[in-house]
């Protein structure tokens, strides 16, 4: 396998060059701000969260990754950009079942392998179905069915985290609404509407982190 093969995967991109995808790459700031915030706000509360401080950590790493890909855009830098969001998915599955539905020990760990494996099934049915016709969005429709999941169950057992998981839900949706349509509107728009997965997805991410900081306090 050539790791150093090009991709052209978006419409900003018109070429091989390092800055041919400048907003897509700068756009990326948003994961970076969605790691730093709720950190320093942790921090000024004086709460020492080692969970919360991974999954910032995990985040900023999303934000680095993304930007490889968006600047070198090869098949290696896919790796930078795949596996931190794959690995904040079960991370983050993992502090909700914990913090949020209030699971303990290794229930919350079953609880976390049982829904990422779901959803690994689900987005490789969902490949399979589509053949990759929606700009490869197919892979994340499951992890927003998980996030939409998560926050009815939160309503149905009357906990407050149920709105902020419902708006991060929203948020995802429409992220991943302007990442589908990034190819066929290339057109009308030449620098795309990929830069827009980066901004909301970042959002997202931070009223996540937000909502394990406000409504996830470390148990004693």
């Amino acid at each position: 396998m050539d790791w150093r093969a090009a991709i052209d995967a978006y419409c900003e991109r018109t070429g091989p060059e390092f800055w041919s995808e400048p907003i897509n790459a700068a756009s990326n700031l948003a994961f970076i701000l969605a790691a730093i915030l709720p950190y320093a706000a942790m921090r000024r509360r004086g709460v020492n969260d080692p969970l919360l401080s991974l999954l910032c950590g995990i985040a900023f790493c999303i934000g680095i990754g993304s930007f490889l890909f968006h600047t070198y855009a090869e098949r290696w830098s896919v790796l930078a950009d795949v596996i931190p969001i794959l690995i904040f998915i079960v991370v983050f599955l993992y502090a909700a079942m914990l913090r949020l539905f209030g699971l303990r020990g290794i229930g919350a760990i079953i609880a976390t392998v049982v829904a990422f494996g779901l959803s690994l099934f689900a987005r490789s049915a969902g490949l399979s179905v589509t053949g990759g016709s929606l700009n490869g969005s197919e892979g994340y429709f499951p992890a927003l069915a998980l996030l939409g999941g998560s926050a009815l169950m939160l309503r149905l057992s009357g906990r407050a985290a149920s709105r902020p998981v419902a708006v991060a839900t929203v948020i995802f949706a429409i992220s991943l609404t302007a990442r589908t349509a990034d190819a066929g509107l290339c057109p009308y728009l030449p620098f795309g509407t990929h830069f827009l997965w980066h901004l909301f997805n970042g959002a997202m991410i931070a009223v996540l982190l937000f909502t394990v900081l406000q409504h996830g306090r470390q148990r004693a």
